[in-house]
């Protein structure tokens, strides 16, 4: 056998080998191409489309860390919860997030909102709590979510709100460009006040709301049902020269759900704003019939008087990054004077 017949064979023999093994290979399955998230300008900014769907979703909280100084201060753990402390100051830090989705529908954006909350008195104290889980569409709100007896004016002296504001509840809300109206139905066994009586107590609250030109105003008004105790709240705002004047005044027939600190109460402040950054309000509140009797059997409001003066700080550093400084200096009859107040540094996103 000559040469070219040797290199003819050889080659023969090499194609046949690779038939063979082209014949038995695997094909790669082409890979599935990439959704990248996409911007949802719809609802404001910060939100995206959850890839595979239509909703849109937005991720937001804060992270606080909170010293606060007075006669056995104590730490907010949330919803009007508190961690007692024999000393006159305590630091704690807190964590929140909150998710919030949104989707079009024939009824308007379908609304769902989660808060995820954790307070830290110490490495060995924590406390885990949803802060708020709810649904909203065309005004209809139902879940876990706070009431309008949460607002207050912008400073930290006031002392016109609930003790406890977050409540499982139902509400429709109706909104106009500058106008809000709603009533809520909501469940109150978390209430300080709360004796049992009445199974599953319940309140009714109504909110109604709004601006015209540079005033804001708001009325709320509750019922509590197992303590047969109603109270009404309005507040507002004017724009008045480098700051914005605000006023309230609530009444209260008894202790109950919706306020408790007195029978009735009048408040001011003045926020002033000193600079892009800065914001300075001094405030006051006087109190009508302050304190309770009988706190936890038959609770009524003590014939006495009381008055309260302060001053908030707040400062933007950067951009997501603020301080408050406040102090409040509270006297009366019959009640030992004392002051108090916190500093806190916040990381908002």
């Amino acid at each position: 056998m000559n040469i070219k017949m040797i290199l003819m064979s050889s080659a023969a023999a090499l194609a046949a080998i690779s038939s063979a093994q082209a014949a038995d290979a695997v094909v790669a399955a082409e890979p599935e191409p990439v959704e990248y998230v996409r911007v949802c300008d719809a609802y404001g900014s910060g939100y995206f489309y959850i890839p595979g769907t239509e909703t849109c979703l937005k991720i937001s909280g804060y992270i606080r860390f909170q010293v606060n100084a007075g006669p056995n201060a104590s730490a907010t753990t949330g919803n009007g919860t508190t961690v007692a402390n024999d000393s006159d100051w305590d630091a704690y830090t807190r964590g929140q997030v909150q998710f919030t989705a949104k989707s079009d529908t024939e009824y308007g954006p379908l609304t769902g909102v989660i808060v995820l909350q954790t307070n830290a008195d110490n490495a060995k104290s924590q406390a885990a709590l949803l802060d708020s889980a709810y649904i909203d569409i065309a005004g209809f709100r139902a879940g876990l979510f706070y009431s309008w007896w949460d607002d207050g004016l912008s400073g930290e002296t006031d002392d016109i709100g609930s003790k406890v504001t977050l409540h499982n509840s139902i509400r429709y809300q109706y909104e106009a460009k500058d106008f809000y109206a709603g009533i809520s139905v909501d469940e109150l066994e978390d209430s300080p006040f709360y004796d049992g009586e009445v199974p599953n107590n319940v309140g009714v609250a109504i909110g109604i709301g709004g601006k015209a030109g540079i005033f804001s105003y708001q009325v709320t008004a509750g019922y509590d049902t197992d303590n047969e105790a109603g109270a009404v709240r309005a507040m507002g705002t004017v724009a008045v020269g480098p700051g914005t004047l605000g006023l309230a005044a609530v009444w209260a027939s008894d202790p109950g759900a919706y306020y408790s600190a007195s029978e009735w109460a009048i408040a001011a402040e003045y926020a002033i704003k000193a600079t892009d950054k800065l914001k300075i309000t001094p405030a006051a509140q006087w109190y009508g019939h302050y304190g309770i009797n009988n706190p936890t059997t038959n609770a009524e409001f003590k014939n006495e008087d009381a008055w309260k003066i302060g001053v908030t700080v707040d400062y933007q550093i950067v951009d997501n990054l603020y301080a408050k400084a406040t102090v409040n200096y509270l006297d009366g009859d019959n009640i030992d004077d004392v002051t108090t107040g916190f500093f806190r540094l916040q990381r908002a996103f």
